[in-house]
């Protein structure tokens, strides 16, 4: 099954224009709005006891969590007495947490664990199965090691295959079989039909999340059984089944019990350039062994809440979701997932870089967990350098969110990530793919004044709608920055819906709508639509654009991006 884009869906901005409302309307911003969270004052001795208790409290559960936030404490309260005990403690709990890990043969654990006791600082990691000794390069790399020992081994080269008719071999047909649906009394076979494509000897299969969704949708309380077919035997349904899943990035990973006829090597999308030439195969409506030829025509299409999408023209139907899309040499490239309904030659595939940064997640099994900072921000760069970017601009840093905690504020420029350059929002979001929540990493920013700074931030788990967490944990004259790009301040004290415009966000949905800095607007009333995914905000306004006149408009964008992170 392909999934299939309207020419809106994808759009960030919900603009129309609405009759001024000459009635007053309650407003609704403060509606489900969770305890805003107070700063913390590190020099009041009680406030830090009171962190103290908390942080030991969190301990019991979650050892990561609690060594950032001793970590925090320590940074800015370091006098106070216990705060060095404490610390040591949590260093003591996390160590412990990793052993345990290692231990269990929880390798990917282990190491999420293990980069978390690096970033906090710690530098004596004793007692774990390989030795004693300082944290250094050899522990890590006997973890990654336990790590790629525990997958199976993929191809690293196109073993000697050079005729594109030969690697079709390696290509399936997914078939999910939902039984029977009924439509005016009749009944019709309920099915869904995508492609996929062997990874490894052994079984392993790549294709779309949405292709096998039905199969591990908890919501979803009918029947359905996966099945493959292989290309050269089309008649015969294999059942397989799913062994890790990424509803976020659109990614599946398959296993069946038969090997591989051909195994498609992984390639570098990093060497790939506009016009370039790429094949596409699959089976589209069911017409398996379908290859189809076109080019590269576009590497930044925004269609993920987290990195840029591949455009093609080569042809893509319903049914290619999941199957490869190879270079001249045969090397995956990327996998198709989607095109626009009714128009030809605009699809899409996703990098195939994304796929390599999660495959020990789709290894380990279950649902992709994303980490999030909750902060919102934009790829930096400077006014004269063209498509240069130097980092990403942090815009927007929700109270009491890990950002916000470790001191990564608005202004801030992030530039580097466990010691690694950031270049832009696409370097960023590459690196969160290989992190698991529940991570302590160490971010390198910098201010508008160019003054370096070091922040250690903690993964805390991506929702499904991140504006929503925002919205709810934040006044809305500054929520509303991250979600539509308007940044208020009030200007009356007793009319709480009267507010001035501090901050437009370029590109954002008040930009778009012509709101300018300074402008005088009313919040009339704020809807959250969609299961919480849409926000629509009814705004009375008089634009500086429209030479004051006064206008009343609606608002809406979606509460995800891949502007938050």
């Amino acid at each position: 099954m392909k999934k299939i884009f309207t020419l809106g869906l994808r759009i960030q901005v919900i603009v129309f224009a609405i009759l001024f409302l000459s009635l007053v309307i309650s407003c609704s911003s403060t509606k489900n709005r969770t305890e805003l969270f107070s700063d913390i004052n590190y020099t009041d001795a009680e406030v830090v006891r009171d962190e103290i208790s908390a942080i030991k409290k969190i301990a019991e559960e979650n050892p990561v969590k609690a060594l950032w936030r001793a970590k925090i404490l320590s940074d800015n309260a370091g006098d106070f007495e216990s705060v060095s005990d404490l610390l040591d403690e949590c260093f003591q709990k996390a160590q412990a947490k990793c052993i345990e890990f290692w231990d269990g043969k929880k390798y990917v654990d282990a190491r999420r664990v293990y980069h978390s006791l690096v970033a906090a600082g710690c530098d004596d990691f004793r007692d774990l199965s390989f030795g004693e000794g300082a944290l250094d390069q050899k522990i890590n790399d006997s973890i990654n090691d336990s790590i790629n020992a525990s997958m199976p081994t993929l191809a690293g080269d196109t073993g000697g295959v050079t005729k594109l008719s030969d690697m079709i071999k390696g290509t399936v047909t997914v078939f999910v079989d939902k039984g029977v649906k009924v439509e005016g009394g009749v009944g019709y076979a309920d099915s869904v039909l995508g492609s996929g494509f062997f990874i490894s000897k052994n079984g392993y299969i790549i294709t779309n999340h949405h292709v096998i969704s039905s199969c591990v949708d908890p919501s979803y309380k009918g029947f359905a059984k996966l099945y493959i077919r292989l290309a050269e035997d089309p008649d015969t349904k294999i059942p397989a089944k799913v062994v890790g899943y990424d509803d976020l990035m659109d990614l599946a990973l398959l296993k069946t019990e038969v090997d591989a006829p051909y195994v498609f090597p992984l390639g570098s999308s990093k060497d790939l350039s506009i016009g370039d030439s790429v094949y596409a195969i699959g089976s589209p409506l069911g017409l398996d062994r379908t290859l189809t030829r076109g080019i590269v025509s576009a590497l930044d299409r925004n269609l993920l809440a987290m990195g840029n999408v591949f455009q093609i023209d080569a042809a893509v139907n319903a049914g290619n979701s999941g199957g490869p899309l190879i270079d001249e040499k045969g090397f995956v490239q990327a996998i198709v997932f989607a095109g626009v309904a009714n128009f030809q030659g605009l699809n899409f595939a996703i990098p195939v870089e994304y796929l390599k940064a999660e495959l020990p997640y789709l290894f380990n099994g279950g649902k992709c967990a994303h980490p999030w900072v909750q902060a919102y921000g934009k790829t930096s760069k400077p006014v004269g350098s063209g498509t240069k970017s130097d980092g990403v601009e942090v815009i927007y840093s929700m109270p009491g969110g890990s950002a916000y905690r470790a001191g990564l504020l608005a202004g801030k420029k992030i530039v580097s990530w466990n010691g690694n350059e950031i270049k832009g929002l696409d370097d960023l979001h590459l690196f969160m793919l290989q992190t698991q929540p529940d991570t302590i990493v160490k971010i390198g920013a910098v201010d508008t004044d160019g003054k370096k700074s070091e922040h250690v931030l903690y993964m805390e788990k991506r929702p499904k709608s991140p504006g929503y967490e925002i919205y709810t944990h934040d006044l809305i004259s500054s929520s509303l920055l991250p979600i539509i790009g308007m940044e208020l301040v009030h200007t009356s004290t007793s009319n709480k819906k009267l507010y001035g415009i501090k901050k437009i966000v370029r590109g954002s949905a008040a930009d778009e709508a012509g709101f300018s800095e300074g402008d005088p607007v009313q919040i009339m009333t704020t809807d959250l639509q969609q299961e919480n995914t849409v926000l629509v905000v009814q705004i009375y306004a008089k634009k500086r654009r429209n030479g004051f006149l006064d206008v009343g408009m609606a608002l809406g964008a979606p509460l995800d991006s891949e502007f938050y992170f």
